[in-house]
């Protein structure tokens, strides 16, 4: 396993959803538009958590938790364009108490085009606030580590 220097993360990815740029995710010249990446990469953390076993309806519903995004750090670096096949990747990088820290990349072939640090917090279905991350769904994550 290798550590990017950078971002102290790892970098083989727990995680890769193959994903097709179509004509609805570009501009007129065939390029990705900039928010189109953010839909990627959460369809490709709601497929990781399903791969965990995790299931957002019982979550809410058993867990009384749900998660919601806090912050997000994203380079672009290359564009993608219609018709590439990407991958998604995603990475727990850190499990704080009511957090997870989440590495993610979009990549064509060999090149990185985005990278994306995105912080998610665990909070109560009902109350929006804070929540520690039941030991279950812990034990989940932290397996992926």
């Amino acid at each position: 396993m290798e550590i990017d220097i950078r971002t102290n993360l790892k970098t083989d990815p727990a995680f890769t959803l193959p994903t097709r740029v179509y004509y609805q995710d570009t501009d007129a010249g065939g390029v990705v538009y900039h928010s189109t990446y953010l839909n990627f990469m959460e369809r490709a953390r709601y497929e990781w958590m399903r791969g965990l076993g995790l299931d957002i309806k019982v979550l809410a519903e058993v867990h009384k938790v749900i998660f919601m995004i806090r912050s997000l750090n994203i380079e672009y670096f290359k564009p993608a364009i219609l018709d590439d096949l990407l991958d998604v990747t995603v990475q727990d990088a850190d499990l704080g108490k009511t957090r997870i820290t989440i590495s993610q990349h979009v990549i064509r072939g060999q090149t990185t085009l985005v990278s994306a640090t995105t912080q998610v917090v665990c909070v109560g279905a009902d109350t929006l606030k804070l929540a520690s991350l039941p030991t279950s769904l812990r034990n989940k994550f932290g397996n992926q580590s």
